[in-house]
C-alpha cells in the first residue's frame, strides 16, 4: 500500500512519514509541480478531502492527506482550521506563535486550556475513502520552550506528558512526541482502518 502525501510541508511530510515507518504503508513525496491547494473547507475533513482528492487527481494514485487544528478555550476553539494561517498568508511558524502568546497575555490556566486535532484522509482515484482522527489536550505555554518539532510545538504543553512542550520532548525523542501527539495518534488509527 503506497499513497502520495498531499502536504507540501517538509516537516510534517517527515513526521508523517516517521510515525507510518513501521506499519507498512509507504509514502511517496508530493510532485513538486503540483500546486498549493487552497484550503476552503470550513472544517478539518473538508480540508483534508480537499488536498486528497486534488492529488489524486493530479497524480492518479492514491493519496494521503491531513488538516490539523489547535482549538484554544481563551478564543472559542479558534485558530481552529486556521490554525496555519493564524497569522497570516505566508506567515512562519515564529509568527503563528507569537500572535497567540499575544492573544493569550494575561489569560489563566483554564483560559490557556487547548486541544491539537488531527484528521487523516485517504483516498483512492476510485473515489473511495477513508478518514481517523487524534487529539490531544494540553496547555498553552506562557513561553516557546525547546529546540525540536515544529508549528505551535514550543508552546503546547501535553496533558498526557511530564510538563514539557511538545518541542521539549521532540529535542529529546521524536518518538515520544509521536506516540503522544494529535499527527500520532490520527495516523496510527489511519494505519489500522487501511490494514
Amino acid at each position: 500500500m503506497t499513497f502520495v502525501l498531499a502536504t507540501a510541508n517538509p516537516d510534517k511530510a517527515s513526521e508523517i512519514g516517521e510515525i507510518l515507518g513501521s506499519s507498512g504503508i509507504g509514502v511517496l513525496a508530493r510532485p513538486a509541480d503540483v500546486p498549493d491547494v487552497p484550503e476552503t473547507g470550513d472544517t478539518l475533513v473538508e480540508n483534508a478531502r480537499l488536498k486528497a482528492v486534488a492529488l489524486v487527481d493530479a497524480t492518479g494514485r492514491p493519496a494521503i492527506a491531513d488538516d490539523t487544528g489547535l482549538e484554544v478555550v481563551a478564543l472559542g476553539g479558534g485558530p481552529g482550521v486556521h490554525t496555519a494561517r493564524f497569522a497570516g498568508e505566508g506567515a512562519s511558524y515564529a509568527d503563528n506563535v507569537a500572535k497567540l502568546l499575544a492573544c493569550l497575555e494575561g489569560k489563566g490556566a483554564e483560559e490557556r486550556r487547548a486541544r491539537f486535532r488531527t484528521v487523516a484522509l485517504a483516498r483512492w482515484p476510485d473515489g473511495r475513502e477513508v478518514g481517523a482522527e487524534g487529539t490531544v489536550n494540553g496547555t498553552i505555554a506562557t513561553e516557546a520552550r525547546g529546540e525540536g518539532g515544529f508549528g505551535y510545538d514550543p508552546i503546547f504543553v501535553p496533558d498526557e506528558g511530564d510538563g514539557r512542550t511538545f518541542a521539549e520532548l521532540a529535542a529529546a525523542s521524536p518518538a515520544l512526541k509521536h506516540q503522544l501527539s494529535h499527527r500520532g495518534r490520527a495516523f496510527r488509527a489511519l494505519a489500522a482502518v487501511l490494514h
